[in-house]
C-alpha cells in the first residue's frame, strides 16, 4: 500500500477544522514534501517525524513521500499534526494498518525520541471533531483531562509513538483519561477587606448585577484596585456555554491550569500599564494569539494607572467594548476571537495623585485636565459607570464592623439580579443588561415613562449628555431596579444612575 490517510485537526483562531492528512509514497528520490499552506513550526515536523519514527524502533521508508493536509486552503499551524503525520506515513508504507484509526482523529507533538507531547488548543480542537462527527480522539496524555471535558467523544491518551504503533498493530490498551479533579478553589479577595467606599462598593454591586463597564478615579490608596480585584467575587459562575468559550480560549494560549476541569470562575486579567497593544487585543507571529482582551472574555480587565497606558493601547479597546469580538488581520489570514469583557479602569485625579483640594497638590487645574484627557472622550464615554472615590479617613479605616459586608450576600443579589434580566432577555439573546441596544430601551415595551427621564433629556439638549451616554444610563437605571428587585426603573433609580454614571470623571 503507498497511499494511507488519517484524520487531525486544524486550529484557527479560536475554531477548529476537520483536517485529512494524506500521505503518498513512490518511487524515486528519497525526498519528503509537505503541501497544504503548512506554517514553519509544520514544515519543521518532515525532521521531527523522522527522527521520531526511527527512534520508535520502525523503518523510515527510503521513497519519494508526499504529505497532503486537506483542506489545501485552510492555513495549517503549529505542531499537532506531528503524530497524525507519522501514522499516515507509516500506513503508506504498509507498516501499520489504520483500520483501527477510522473515524478517530491524531492529534499530538513528537519529540525526536518518539514522545507525544502536549499542544495548545486541544479543547476547541476535540469541540470541532465531535461538531464533524467523529467519534474518538487520540491525544497526548497530558492534554486528556482537558480533552475529556467535552461531551460526546471518546478520548484516549498516548505518551508515544510506540504506543499508538502498539495499539494499530497489536492491539495494545491505549491511555484512559484521568478522573477530573476537583472543582476549582472558591478563594479569593473578599469584599470585606475594603474599608469604607459606600459609593465604590454600590458601583461595584451594580456593575456586576448588568455587567457594566466602570472607571474608579481615586487618590492612592482610597481602595481602587483592592475594588477592582473584587469584582470577580460577586459575578456569578460561568453557566456551560460562557466556561467552554473561556477554557478553549485560555487553552489556545496555553494558560489552562492543570486538572481538565472547566473554567467557571469569571477570568480576571490586569495588564501592567506598560502593556502594548499586542498584548491587549491579540498579536503574534503567523496567526495573531488571543491577547489580554480575550483572555478576560465572561469576565473582568482591569487597567489599573489606566491614564498612564499609551494612547494607542486604550484607543484599541474601543472596537470591543462595543462588539464584544476583536477582529485581527494579519499577512497570513485574518482571526476573530471573542472579548465580551468587564472593563474597569482605575486612575489617579493628578499626575502628583494628591486628593483635589490637597494643599501640597502641585499641579494646576489644566494639569489635571490635561492628565485624565488621556483617557479620551471616546473610550470614556462607553464606560457606564464612572465614579470618584475620596481618600480614607482615620474613622473608616479603623472600623472593624458588620458595616464591611462581605461578597457572598453581595453575590446573591447580583445572581438574582441577573436572573432577572436574563428572563427578560433571553428572547433576544442577550444575557445582561449592558448588552442591550440603545434604541429597545427607548421604545415600548421598554420605554420609561416621561416623568422618570426628564432629567436625561433636559442633559442630552443641554449637550452634557451624548446620546450613548443616555443609552448607558437607561441600562444602569435597569440593573439598580434589578438589584432591589423591582420589574421597571423608577425616578430614583435613573438618578442613582445617573449619579453612578457622573460621580466623579470630567
Amino acid at each position: 500500500m503507498s497511499y494511507a490517510k488519517v484524520l487531525c485537526v486544524g486550529l484557527v483562531g479560536v475554531t477548529g477544522h476537520l483536517v485529512e492528512v494524506e500521505a503518498d509514497l513512490s518511487p524515486g528520490l528519497p525526498a519528503l514534501a509537505l503541501s497544504g499552506l503548512p506554517d514553519t513550526a509544520l514544515h519543521e515536523a518532515r525532521d521531527r517525524v523522522r527522527a521520531a519514527i526511527v527512534n520508535s524502533g520502525q523503518h523510515w521508508p527510503n521513497r519519494r513521500i508526499t504529505i497532503n493536509l486537506l483542506p489545501a486552503t485552510l492555513p495549517k499551524f503549529g505542531s499537532a499534526f506531528d503524530l497524525a503525520i507519522a501514522a499516515a506515513l507509516l500506513g503508506g508504507a504498509g507498516e501499520l494498518p489504520l483500520a483501527p484509526l477510522g473515524h478517530t482523529a491524531i492529534l499530538g507533538e513528537l519529540g525526536l525520541d518518539g514522545t507525544v507531547r502536549p499542544v495548545r488548543g486541544i479543547l476547541p480542537m476535540v469541540a470541532a471533531a465531535a461538531r464533524a462527527g467523529v467519534g474518538r480522539v487520540v491525544v497526548p496524555v497530558a492534554n486528556a483531562a482537558e480533552a475529556a471535558v467535552i461531551p460526546g467523544v471518546r478520548v484516549r491518551a498516548v505518551d508515544s509513538l510506540h504506543r499508538l504503533v502498539a495499539y494499530v498493530r497489536d492491539g495494545a490498551a491505549l491511555l484512559e483519561p484521568p478522573a477530573p479533579e476537583s472543582a476549582e478553589p472558591t478563594g479569593g479577595p473578599d469584599l470585606a477587606d475594603v474599608s469604607g467606599q459606600s459609593l465604590g462598593r454600590r458601583a461595584l454591586e451594580v456593575a456586576a448585577a448588568g455587567g457594566h463597564h466602570l472607571a474608579l478615579l481615586g487618590p492612592p490608596g482610597a481602595g481602587k484596585t483592592m475594588l477592582a480585584e473584587r469584582l470577580p467575587s460577586i459575578l456569578p459562575p460561568l453557566d456551560d456555554e460562557a466556561a467552554l468559550e473561556v477554557t478553549a480560549l485560555h487553552s489556545i494560549a496555553g494558560l489552562l491550569p492543570p486538572g481538565g476541569q472547566l473554567i467557571r470562575r469569571p477570568p480576571f486579567q490586569a495588564p501592567h500599564h506598560t502593556a502594548t497593544v499586542a498584548s491587549l487585543v491579540g498579536g503574534g507571529t503567523g496567526l495573531a494569539r488571543p491577547g489580554a482582551v480575550s483572555l478576560a472574555h465572561r469576565g473582568v480587565l482591569f487597567l489599573d494607572e489606566a491614564a498612564e497606558l499609551s494612547r494607542g493601547a486604550l484607543e484599541a479597546l474601543r472596537q470591543p467594548l462595543e462588539s464584544g469580538r476583536i477582529m485581527l488581520v494579519r499577512a497570513r489570514g485574518g482571526t476573530e476571537y471573542p472579548a465580551r469583557f468587564q472593563l474597569v479602569l482605575a486612575a489617579n485625579p493628578c499626575a502628583c495623585a494628591k486628593p483635589a483640594g490637597d494643599t501640597h497638590c502641585e499641579c494646576s487645574p489644566l494639569a489635571r485636565r490635561r492628565y485624565l484627557g488621556r483617557l479620551s472622550g471616546p473610550l470614556l464615554d462607553r464606560v457606564d459607570i464612572q465614579v470618584g472615590l475620596r481618600p480614607l479617613g482615620a474613622a473608616e479605616l479603623m472600623e472593624n464592623s458588620p458595616v464591611n459586608e462581605s461578597s457572598a450576600p453581595v453575590a446573591e443579589r447580583v445572581a438574582a439580579a441577573r436572573a432577572a434580566a436574563g428572563q427578560r432577555w433571553r428572547a433576544a439573546g442577550w444575557r445582561a443588561n449592558a448588552e442591550v441596544p440603545g434604541p429597545v430601551l427607548r421604545r415600548p415595551p421598554w420605554a420609561l415613562p416621561a416623568a422618570a427621564t426628564a432629567g436625561l433629556r433636559r442633559r442630552l439638549d443641554s449637550g452634557s449628555l451624548s446620546a450613548r451616554g443616555f443609552d448607558r444610563i437607561l441600562r444602569v437605571a435597569w440593573s439598580v431596579a434589578d438589584l432591589d428587585g423591582r420589574d421597571r426603573p423608577h425616578a430614583d433609580d435613573v438618578a442613582e444612575a445617573t449619579q453612578l454614571r457622573t460621580g466623579g470623571v470630567g
